[in-house]
């Protein structure tokens, strides 16, 4: 029980140390302007992923089964990630 809550503060800590680049960038270049929306949205997939990710550790056995289903849910917010940086597909979801 130990080590799954090191591995879910670890989760948190990364998408914490993930989320300081943009911020820490903001503070020397306009090249980066995130809003608060910003950080929650990339702060919601960066969460979720991680969280389905180990949901998926948990509950699946199989070793090949778990690297597919867990390169699904990266494939996923890779290109959810895509969506909202650039409109690559011109969806409304990315204000398109």
């Amino acid at each position: 029980m130990l080590t799954q809550n090191k591995r879910l503060a670890g989760i948190v800590l990364t998408i914490a140390i993930l989320l300081l680049i943009p911020f820490i960038a903001m503070q020397f270049t306009n090249e980066v302007n995130w809003s608060v929306s910003d950080f929650m949205v990339a702060g919601v997939l960066l969460l979720g992923t991680g969280l389905l990710c180990e949901l998926v550790m948990r509950k699946v056995k199989n070793i090949k089964t778990r690297l597919a289903i867990c390169g699904v849910i990266l494939l996923a917010l890779l290109i959810i990630w895509i969506e909202l940086a650039v409109g690559i597909f011109g969806s409304p979801f990315a204000g398109s």
